[in-house]
């Protein structure tokens, strides 16, 4: 089937309509649960496992279920995806995830949510978001590349066994299955002890599905194209601002999965706030300061660009097969996100009593 496309309408066409179908499934899963990573990190903050925290862990465990469910099939492979075979840089997974977990906090959200929220009218997300992607292409190609590389270039580790966390424990596709099951069941029981409506975790675990999904798709195009295909999934930065400047740049837009992925996500989002009713517009407002998302933006632009990845693109899909940079950046983004949270708070608190 996949080669029957691939010679009716080429590579770019098919990679396009996979990323959309993606990000249709992403989009309208992760606006229907409230999938958010920062929201989860402000839970655990307050030393709360609340239903943020709940619906986090449900996609989570459900993208490493499916993911190394599909490979224990031999259905998919990823050892020759970037976040496995490319030459890694864990100075960039510890800082980049530093500086963009305290950025989602500032910024009220991730790369992914804001793009969601955007879809809701929500315009405050989309000023953030458009800051955050031109941030992020400055730092892959613009006048802040040269920091970039140099902070990549401090701490890097080879490809191939060097990135993959299993050949360290001699983990098994089969044997994370089966753990990736077991924390989704329990990730359940958290939702329903915290009154989690049964659709929000069904949701979330379709967050954890639409990860599964870019693997598999980008995975059996490049099984069957005579060209060199990159093995991706989910992931915002990165093609948010290849797309951007696509659009500003050029009159005809190279295709590919991160082209389809943010417009589907724009439009499965969209549809789902409209289709619930939650679409609205939200603007600034006083207690909502613009400078504090810029802030946040900035953070997480040049954060994702040297991290590798976003709270989705390296955490969900790069934590799903493994990547040891993606679950150090991971750690660190909560880490930033957690730290800051107490800051901010520690910070209003003192204002409040002061007042």
């Amino acid at each position: 089937m996949i080669e029957a496309l691939l010679d009716q309408f080429g590579e770019g066409a098919v990679l396009a309509g996979a990323g959309a179908l993606t990000g249709l499934l992403f989009g309208a899963t992760a606006q229907h649960s409230r999938f958010c990573l920062r929201a989860a990190t402000v839970e655990v903050s307050n030393a709360s496992f609340g239903p943020r925290l709940a619906i986090w862990l449900i996609a989570f465990c459900a993208a490493v279920l499916f993911v190394q469910g599909a490979i224990a099939l031999d259905i998919l492979d990823v050892s020759a995806s970037r976040q496995i075979s490319a030459t890694g840089s864990m100075s960039g997974a510890i800082i980049g995830g530093l500086l963009f977990g305290a950025g989602m906090i500032l910024a009220r959200g991730c790369a992914s949510r804001l793009l969601v929220l955007s879809a809701t009218g929500n315009l405050r997300a989309l000023i953030t978001g458009l800051v955050l992607t031109l941030v992020a292409q400055a730092s892959l190609r613009g006048v802040l590349s040269p920091l970039r590389e140099d902070l990549s270039g401090l701490w890097l580790i080879e490809g191939g066994q060097g990135r993959n966390i299993m050949s360290y424990f001699g983990l098994t596709p089969v044997l994370l299955s089966v753990l990736a099951g077991i924390g989704l069941c329990l990730a359940v029981v958290l939702a329903q002890q915290r009154a989690v409506k049964g659709t929000h975790a069904f949701a979330a675990a379709g967050v954890g599905a639409a990860v599964g999904l870019g693997w598999m798709l980008t995975y059996a195009v490049a099984e069957v194209s005579f060209e060199i295909v990159p093995i991706s999934s989910v992931t915002f930065t990165g093609p948010s601002a290849d797309t951007l400047m696509g659009l500003v740049n050029s009159s005809d837009l190279p295709l590919g999965f991160g082209v389809g992925l943010v417009p589907g996500v724009f439009i499965g989002a969209g549809a789902m706030a409209l289709l619930t009713r939650e679409a609205a517009l939200v603007r600034f407002g006083a207690d909502t300061p613009m400078e504090r998302y810029l802030v946040g933006a900035v953070f997480m632009g040049f954060g994702s660009m040297l991290a590798g990845g976003c709270a989705v693109g390296a955490g969900m899909s790069g934590g799903s097969i493994f990547a040891l940079t993606a679950w150090v950046a991971l750690f660190c983004m909560w880490l930033g996100a957690m730290v800051t949270h107490v800051i901010l708070t520690r910070v209003h608190d003192r204002r409040a009593t002061l007042a």
